[in-house]
């Protein structure tokens, strides 16, 4: 029975293992249909941040101290963006009541960063991934059509230098860094609702 355990653990981690190399050494996905996000049960990679005041957040020490809400979004410049980011503050104290705290992570620039808070009045983190290298690791980035280009260079300080994009997404981590739930839409135009937010972080909470 130990055996049979242990050899079932070892071909699963075996898959897990495969699946994540290839998704780090595979190009970026064309379209955003085509990305190979984290899976609910990962454990999230080594990754960075650069925060509004210019010092680095690293996410795996940010997550430590409690579960995290992490929304991956295209950036302030996109209304269903900002509709979105608007929509989290309204239930922000109900999110932090429940014990998380929420990073919202964007390709934007820490100077951009800073007049998305000020237009929605936000008051939880906003962390720049400028050059989209947290999001391809996460598995959401993908190749944004050439008319982005010159667009998405301003955004991010001339850091986005490959015009990618991220799908939005949002995941639910616990302080051990696991994915609890995640929800990925290649329609931009959908996002989560805060009501099923809310929901999702009560069933998480309620499953630690």
């Amino acid at each position: 029975m130990f055996k049979t355990l242990t050899k079932n653990t070892l071909v699963i981690a075996l898959v897990v293992l495969f699946a994540t190399a290839f998704r780090m050494g595979e190009p970026v996905p064309q379209k955003a249909e085509d990305v190979s996000p984290l899976l609910i049960g990962e454990t999230i990679p080594e990754a960075s941040f650069m925060g509004m005041n210019g010092k680095e957040v690293n996410l795996k020490k940010f997550v430590e101290s409690k579960p995290t809400v992490v929304i991956f979004y295209r950036g302030g410049w996109c209304p269903f963006c900002n509709r979105q980011l608007a929509g989290l503050q309204k239930i922000e104290k109900d999110i932090l009541k429940m014990g998380y705290q929420i990073l919202a992570v964007s390709p934007d620039s820490p100077e951009n960063l800073k007049k998305t808070m000020d237009k929605n009045t936000l008051s939880y983190t906003l962390v720049s991934d400028a050059s989209m290298a947290v999001a391809k690791k996460f598995g959401i980035a993908f190749q944004a059509p050439e008319r982005y280009r010159k667009f998405l260079t301003k955004s991010s300080g001339g850091k986005n230098t490959e015009n990618l994009l991220p799908v939005p997404a949002v995941f639910l981590l616990d302080t051990a860094g696991k994915i609890k739930f995640e929800y990925i839409n290649p329609n931009y135009r959908e996002r989560l609702s805060p009501e099923l937010l809310m929901a999702a972080a009560k069933v998480g909470k309620a499953s630690k």
